[in-house]
Protein backbone atom coordinates (compact mmCIF):
# COMPACT_ATOMS: atom_id res chain seq x y z
CA UNK A 1 0.00 0.00 0.00
CA UNK A 2 1.47 3.37 -0.97
CA UNK A 3 1.91 5.64 2.05
CA UNK A 4 0.82 9.29 2.06
CA UNK A 5 4.30 10.54 1.20
CA UNK A 6 4.77 8.25 -1.81
CA UNK A 7 1.22 9.00 -3.00
CA UNK A 8 2.03 12.72 -2.89
CA UNK A 9 5.23 12.08 -4.83
CA UNK A 10 3.29 10.12 -7.46
CA UNK A 11 0.68 12.90 -7.60
CA UNK A 12 3.41 15.49 -8.20
CA UNK A 13 4.94 13.30 -10.90
CA UNK A 14 1.54 12.80 -12.57
CA UNK A 15 0.82 16.53 -12.51
CA UNK A 16 4.22 17.26 -14.05
CA UNK A 17 3.64 14.62 -16.76
CA UNK A 18 0.21 16.10 -17.45
CA UNK A 19 1.57 19.65 -17.79
CA UNK A 20 4.39 18.46 -20.06
CA UNK A 21 1.98 16.47 -22.23
CA UNK A 22 -0.43 19.40 -22.60
CA UNK A 23 2.46 21.69 -23.49
CA UNK A 24 3.75 19.21 -26.09
CA UNK A 25 0.25 18.78 -27.54
CA UNK A 26 -0.18 22.55 -27.86
CA UNK A 27 3.24 22.88 -29.53
CA UNK A 28 2.53 20.04 -31.98
CA UNK A 29 -0.75 21.68 -32.89
CA UNK A 30 1.05 24.90 -33.74
CA UNK A 31 0.44 26.71 -30.47
CA UNK A 32 -2.90 28.47 -30.57
CA UNK A 33 -3.75 26.99 -33.96
CA UNK A 34 -5.64 23.76 -34.06
CA UNK A 35 -4.17 20.64 -35.66
CA UNK A 36 -6.62 20.96 -38.56
CA UNK A 37 -5.44 24.51 -39.25
CA UNK A 38 -1.80 23.45 -39.16
CA UNK A 39 -2.54 20.57 -41.52
CA UNK A 40 -4.40 22.88 -43.91
CA UNK A 41 -1.48 25.31 -43.95
CA UNK A 42 0.97 22.50 -44.60
CA UNK A 43 -1.24 21.21 -47.41
CA UNK A 44 -1.38 24.62 -49.06
CA UNK A 45 2.37 25.19 -48.73
CA UNK A 46 3.41 21.68 -49.69
CA UNK A 47 4.55 20.49 -53.05
CA UNK A 48 4.51 16.90 -51.80
CA UNK A 49 2.62 14.14 -53.48
CA UNK A 50 -0.72 12.80 -52.19
CA UNK A 51 0.82 9.69 -50.63
CA UNK A 52 3.15 11.74 -48.44
CA UNK A 53 0.31 14.04 -47.38
CA UNK A 54 -1.86 11.04 -46.52
CA UNK A 55 0.97 9.50 -44.52
CA UNK A 56 1.58 12.73 -42.59
CA UNK A 57 -2.13 13.04 -41.85
CA UNK A 58 -2.34 9.43 -40.62
CA UNK A 59 0.72 9.97 -38.42
CA UNK A 60 -0.92 13.05 -36.95
CA UNK A 61 -4.13 11.17 -36.16
CA UNK A 62 -2.20 8.29 -34.57
CA UNK A 63 -0.18 10.72 -32.46
CA UNK A 64 -3.36 12.49 -31.38
CA UNK A 65 -4.95 9.18 -30.31
CA UNK A 66 -1.83 8.21 -28.33
CA UNK A 67 -1.65 11.60 -26.62
CA UNK A 68 -5.35 11.52 -25.78
CA UNK A 69 -5.03 8.03 -24.27
CA UNK A 70 -1.97 9.11 -22.28
CA UNK A 71 -3.83 12.16 -20.94
CA UNK A 72 -6.80 9.98 -19.98
CA UNK A 73 -4.47 7.58 -18.11
CA UNK A 74 -2.93 10.45 -16.17
CA UNK A 75 -6.33 11.95 -15.34
CA UNK A 76 -7.63 8.54 -14.23
CA UNK A 77 -4.64 8.08 -11.91
CA UNK A 78 -5.12 11.59 -10.48
CA UNK A 79 -8.80 10.83 -9.86
CA UNK A 80 -7.75 7.71 -7.94
CA UNK A 81 -5.35 9.82 -5.86
CA UNK A 82 -8.20 12.23 -5.08
CA UNK A 83 -10.57 9.42 -4.12
CA UNK A 84 -8.00 7.70 -1.90
CA UNK A 85 -7.83 4.59 -4.08
CA UNK A 86 -4.54 5.25 -5.85
CA UNK A 87 -2.38 2.14 -5.93
CA UNK A 88 -5.26 -0.36 -5.77
CA UNK A 89 -5.58 -2.78 -8.67
CA UNK A 90 -8.85 -2.19 -10.55
CA UNK A 91 -9.40 -5.92 -11.00
CA UNK A 92 -8.23 -7.77 -7.89
CA UNK A 93 -8.25 -4.74 -5.54
CA UNK A 94 -4.84 -5.73 -4.14
CA UNK A 95 -2.24 -3.01 -3.78
CA UNK A 96 0.06 -2.45 -6.73
CA UNK A 97 3.71 -2.81 -5.70
CA UNK A 98 5.50 0.51 -5.14
CA UNK A 99 8.17 -0.45 -7.70
CA UNK A 100 5.50 -0.71 -10.39
CA UNK A 101 4.01 2.65 -9.44
CA UNK A 102 7.45 4.24 -9.53
CA UNK A 103 8.05 2.85 -13.02
CA UNK A 104 4.51 3.53 -14.25
CA UNK A 105 2.62 6.00 -12.06
CA UNK A 106 -0.46 5.61 -14.28
CA UNK A 107 -0.65 1.85 -13.64
CA UNK A 108 -4.21 0.80 -12.86
CA UNK A 109 -3.55 -2.89 -12.40
CA UNK A 110 -1.00 -5.13 -10.77
CA UNK A 111 1.29 -6.97 -13.17
CA UNK A 112 -0.70 -10.22 -12.98
CA UNK A 113 -4.02 -8.53 -13.80
CA UNK A 114 -2.46 -6.34 -16.51
CA UNK A 115 -0.90 -9.42 -18.12
CA UNK A 116 -4.24 -11.25 -18.01
CA UNK A 117 -5.98 -8.27 -19.60
CA UNK A 118 -3.42 -7.96 -22.39
CA UNK A 119 -3.55 -11.70 -23.05
CA UNK A 120 -7.36 -11.58 -23.30
CA UNK A 121 -7.21 -8.55 -25.60
CA UNK A 122 -4.68 -10.21 -27.90
CA UNK A 123 -6.96 -13.23 -28.29
CA UNK A 124 -10.00 -11.12 -29.12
Amino acid sequence: MPDAQSTEQHKSQLLAQRAELLERMAFERGGVLGRAQVAAERYEASSSDDAQLRSEREDGFAMNEHETAELQDIDRALALVASGHYGECLDCEEFIPEQRLQATPTALRCIACQTALETAQSRA
